[in-house]
């Protein structure tokens, strides 16, 4: 089992590996889904969603949203006369916002969200946020990004959000170093890494999304990025327009990806090995202690990841160097490069890389294969159950915490989870 690496060693890994690239039928939810964590971490904006009613029981499906709750978020739903093109989708869309935003005084951000009927798609929503941006000046911010299943899959949706917010950052002309972490986090993750980024004397730090939209964080030349997720290629890529600079680092899951993501930035802001290692070795040797719990069970495990969530690089390197699985195939929706520039090299060469999605054939290299556990998404779940391959649905890794050190057990053991739902089962049939 692979430990952490030093400092300054060089690897290839799968940098230079061969890509199985698939087009055709896939199996993946739409970019509405990231409404459900945006909503939680942006507490003061509102997130409207131009669709239908099958849009509707996505998101209140996903949310687990009680019927009688006051969620920030809805659909605004375009019934038989819109889609015939009988009456004005704009003058709706007005009248819903009005309505809204009369009832909803505390909101200070709102995002028209596109979807995939028709009628929605000749809807131009950038207009639309622009005109009610004026009517409604200096009362909320009106901004909108695409949620179709047509132009995205389930988690860049989260990277259309906050590509949209990127020309609503404060412009900063400060040439010292601040630092952004740019990716939603759940609170407790975001304090825990406020604390340790403290303790290294690395600040201001910012996070996007902020808590509040009102309290969106300055970007200028002074500013280092650290990415929190992978499937952020388009925020990331407009920041760095606007002056910030990326850090090249592999994304804070398991003790060696939250170290290394650490070092990245204590490397930029000259923070010495002494003091790094002072602050860092308690915490990792804690979640090290944590991870053995499941070392044993995983360490020898077969596993394949079908594309969903664009989390599968960074969690197949994780299961392999710290808790011993063999990826067979790893698959993802999107392979960008640009972002996986510190994960590609630590993940062994020999392991099969795909990119999108052709579900018959992966699916037939599935049952082939036959690996211990299989990450997808829900539809596919359960069918592969019932033909006896243990599941894990991606999703979940998306709704759960499992950045840092004190997440890393956590993150061994959704994976750890079905493997002994599995052997209970067995135990079960056999007595």
């Amino acid at each position: 089992m692979n430990r952490p690496a030093e400092t300054g060693t060089v690897a290839v890994g799968c940098s230079e590996a061969p890509v199985l690239r698939e087009r055709g039928q896939r199996e993946v939810f739409c970019g509405l889904t990231g409404i459900v964590w945006l909503h939680r971490k942006l507490q003061d904006a509102f997130f409207l969603v131009i669709g239908s009613r099958t849009c509707a029981h996505l998101i209140q499906s996903a949310a687990g949203v009680m019927i009688f709750a006051e969620p920030r978020f809805a659909t605004a739903i375009l019934g038989e006369r819109d889609l015939a093109g009988m009456a004005d989708c704009n003058e709706e869309l007005d009248r819903v916002v009005n309505e809204l935003l009369a009832r909803r005084p505390e909101i200070s951000t709102l995002f028209l969200v596109g979807s995939c009927p028709s009628e929605v798609i000749k809807l131009d929503l950038a207009n639309a946020a622009q005109r009610l941006s004026v009517s409604h000046s200096g009362r909320v911010r009106i901004l909108n990004y695409s949620g179709s299943g047509i132009e995205t899959t389930f988690t860049q949706g989260e990277d259309n959000c906050l590509h949209a917010l990127v020309p609503e950052l404060p412009a900063s002309a400060d040439t010292s170093k601040s630092l952004l972490i740019v990716g939603t986090l759940a609170d407790v993750v975001e304090d825990q890494f406020t604390r340790m980024l403290d303790e290294l004397g690395i600040g201001p730090v910012h996070f996007l999304p902020p808590r509040r939209a009102v309290d969106l964080p300055p970007v200028g030349p002074g500013t280092r990025m650290l990415l929190a997720q992978p499937f952020l290629g388009e925020t990331a890529r407009a920041l760095t327009a606007r002056g910030a600079q990326l850090l090249e680092a592999p994304y804070p899951f398991g003790v060696e990806g939250t170290l290394g993501w650490l070092r990245a930035a204590a490397t930029d802001f000259g923070v010495t090995a002494e003091r790094f290692d002072a602050v860092t070795a308690m915490p990792a040797a804690r979640a090290q202690r944590a991870l053995g719990r499941y070392q044993e069970l995983l360490a020898g495990k077969r596993i394949s990841f079908l594309p969903d969530s664009q989390l599968e690089i960074p969690l197949a390197r994780f299961l392999q160097r710290e808790c011993g699985m063999e990826p067979v195939e790893v698959g993802t929706p999107y392979l960008d490069k640009q972002m996986l520039t510190g994960e590609l090299p630590l993940l062994s060469e020999s392991t099969r890389l795909s990119e999108g999605q052709d579900v018959d054939k992966q699916l037939e290299r599935l049952r082939s294969e036959r690996p211990d556990l299989t990450v997808c998404g829900l539809g596919l779940a359960n069918p592969l159950e019932a033909e006896g391959l243990a599941t894990k649905w991606s999703i979940e890794l998306v709704f759960t915490p499992i950045h840092g050190f004190e997440q890393a057990a956590d993150l061994a053991e959704l994976f750890a989870r079905p493997l002994m739902r599995r052997d209970r089962l067995i135990f079960s049939s056999c007595n």
